[in-house]
């Protein structure tokens, strides 16, 4: 038995939550994980793993040691990353995760990044979720995120600050009222991002500082940005939205600003890792160019309507 691959298989598994999700990280067949793991507990003769058609979860005894296996993958890890460090260029998969919404900041540095570092590979992944759910679950070096999540024991780093915006075409506003406060908008049909950090709720403080929420409807719900765009600029409805998803169509009159007395809420764009003493050379270095490319976009970030 090859004690470091099954140490690792174990590992893998437990992080992943299955034996297939591991394979796939691992780039083997499930058969072939199922097998070290296997063979790990006969050799320390206990069970590590609680196995179900369903679910793949940690004895008591299990935890414990993968407690400590996971600790002494991760000191070999930075072993191996203090080397690599010493070398003129850094090379190896790394694995970025990005927000929809966020990929027009990201896609000139990836390129930049590629063309500087031609032996890495960039495994590159984007979805629609605001706030992940264990963003580093399939093995993600970096996650870039337009939101931070309210608990993480990942390490975060802040790219950037931005407010929401409420914006809708001219064409709307032919047919409908303006709204003039948040406690107009319930009659208004108003386009709800399908994993908006506050359902059907839009989120505004007054110019008193006074917060107010305003519980919204209408007829489309969607985790498409090219949707949610393509609707609002056809006139169907209202859309609070982060200002750099339209700061393009703000500027040619496509969309106008609505609430320009009533603040919405602040978030920070953020890169997530993993907590470890040493971040590896190739994701230091990647997240040095996100960070320089972040504060030239700024004004797109920082959009305030017009008053």
């Amino acid at each position: 038995m090859d004690r470091m691959a099954s140490l690792t298989a174990f590992v893998r598994v437990v992080e992943s939550g299955g034996f297939s999700a591991a394979a796939r990280r691992l780039g083997l067949s499930t058969t072939t994980i199922s097998n070290q793991v296997q063979a790990l507990e006969e050799r320390l003769g206990v069970r590590l793993l609680n196995r179900t058609t369903r679910h793949v979860g940690l004895t008591e005894i299990g935890r414990e040691y993968y407690e400590r296996c996971s600790q002494i993958l991760q000191e070999l890890a930075e072993a191996d990353e203090i080397t690599s460090a010493l070398q003129v260029s850094p090379r190896g998969r790394l694995r970025l995760r990005c927000h929809q919404a966020l990929v027009r900041f990201i896609a000139p540095v990836t390129t930049r990044f590629l063309a500087n570092y031609p032996e890495v590979l960039l495994d590159f992944h984007t979805d629609s979720m605001v706030v992940p759910v264990e963003p580093m679950r399939e093995g993600f070096d970096l996650s870039i995120m337009p939101a931070s999540p309210p608990d993480s024991s990942l390490v975060r780093r802040t790219l950037a600050k931005w407010h929401y915006v409420l914006c809708c075409a001219p064409a709307y506003l032919e047919t409908h009222s303006t709204p003039h406060s948040p406690a107009d908008l319930p009659v208004h049909n108003c386009l709800v991002y399908a994993h908006s950090l506050f359902g059907n709720e839009f989120h505004f403080v007054d110019p008193a500082g006074n917060p107010m929420r305003a519980r919204v409807s209408g007829n489309l719900v969607t985790a498409s940005v090219t949707i949610m765009r393509a609707a609002t600029t056809a006139g169907l409805g209202l859309w609070l939205c982060p200002p750099f998803l339209v700061s393009d169509l703000l500027a040619t009159g496509a969309l106008t600003t609505l609430l320009p007395n009533y603040r919405t809420l602040g978030l920070e764009i953020v890169a997530l890792y993993p907590h470890r003493r040493q971040i590896s050379t190739k994701v230091r270095l990647l997240l040095d160019m996100l960070v320089e490319r972040f504060a030239d976009e700024q004004r797109w970030l920082d959009l305030v309507p017009d008053r």
